[in-house]
């Protein structure tokens, strides 16, 4: 058998909205200071690029840091890079933030981070949830999601997808998902090609070298307002606010498929309590903020937000969950 619907009980498909609370005295004892980085696990144009880009810049206007943060991009192993990174090399930094996701909890499910584990890096918070799509370039022959499941029921390698995540990866487990819940056959022989970021797969999917896009909402924007992309399906509950409006969902055309994708921060280990709190701290100000709420809102990021130990509980939740998938669907043993 290659896959139960075990996906539906996984923890990340819970979007719980924390309550917002102010600094706590803990916090006030530590304030950054001079530059603070922001690690983001991939090339410019991906989701963790964004992730860092974006608070970065509601963290300045917030005056929760005193200078810039500078964004430095690490690409390389899915994000095993920069976590390998972050363990060996900045233990005890606490003026380094580094961008997570769905994707990071994925990897390391999956023991693609070579002795490394959740538990070597602090897990500051989570500020929105994005959600995953389907997508081929605007001129593709393929009309909707039906008609996709439907070549590849008949050859699962008819139609080559691009992600931003490694192979077993969370861009790829999506399209498995879908397949799944559309009841595709030998789901492990569908072709999936791995790039640095999901800018780097919409390229392919644009320049008519893939077939199909794997990724989040926020990623394929300026692609869609272009013209140049065509969304198949978003992977949510319901439709997307705004402007995304216009895109189906894969529920509503019969294949019951979820993927939301969170959007947070991890730190090194060894920094003091009062370090952890402030950047707690810091998330939940920044969630509460209208300039965060606007990013959301211009981004179809939706309510997610965690912080301190509540997050670390369903990170490690959702890597066990994760797993568990994973062997279903026999990425891993």
């Amino acid at each position: 058998m290659i896959l139960k619907p075990a996906f539906k009980y996984i923890t990340l498909l819970a979007l719980p909205l924390a309550a917002v609370t102010t600094f706590s005295s803990t916090a006030a004892a530590f304030e950054p200071e001079g530059k603070v980085e922001c690690i983001a696990p991939s090339d410019p144009g991906g989701g963790w690029d964004f992730t860092c880009r974006s608070v970065g810049n509601v963290m300045q206007e917030l005056d929760l840091v005193p200078a810039n943060v500078q964004t430095i991009n690490m690409a390389g192993a899915g994000g095993g890079v920069a976590f390998a990174h972050t363990v060996s090399k900045r233990a005890g930094d606490d003026h380094l933030l580094v961008a997570a996701s769905t994707a990071t909890t994925t990897r390391l499910a999956q023991g693609q981070f070579p002795g490394l584990t959740a538990d070597q890096v602090n897990w500051i918070g989570a500020l929105g949830a994005d959600y995953g799509i389907i997508a081929v370039a605007a001129d593709s022959e393929i009309d909707d999601l039906n008609e996709l499941m439907d070549s590849l029921k008949e050859d699962p390698r008819s139609v080559k997808f691009a992600g931003g995540s490694a192979k077993g990866g969370w861009d790829h487990l999506k399209v498995l998902i879908a397949a799944q819940a559309a009841d595709v056959e030998n789901l492990p022989r569908i072709a999936y090609l791995s790039y640095n970021n999901g800018g780097e797969a919409l390229t392919q999917v644009i320049g008519g070298h893939v077939d199909a896009f794997t990724g989040d909402i926020t990623e394929a924007q300026g692609f869609m307002e272009s013209g140049d992309l065509r969304v198949l399906a978003v992977l949510s509950e319901e439709r997307l606010p705004g402007d995304l409006s216009d895109i189906p969902t894969a529920r509503e055309q019969g294949i019951d498929a979820l993927g939301p994708n969170w959007r947070g921060f991890y730190m090194p280990a060894d920094v003091s309590e009062e370090a952890k709190a402030y950047w707690t701290d810091a998330m939940d100000t920044i969630y509460q903020s209208e300039e965060w709420q606007n990013v959301m809102a211009q981004n179809g990021l939706m309510p997610f937000h965690m912080t301190a130990g509540e997050f670390e509980e369903f990170v490690l939740n959702q890597i066990s969950d994760i797993e568990q998938l994973s062997k279903d669907i026999g990425l891993i043993q």
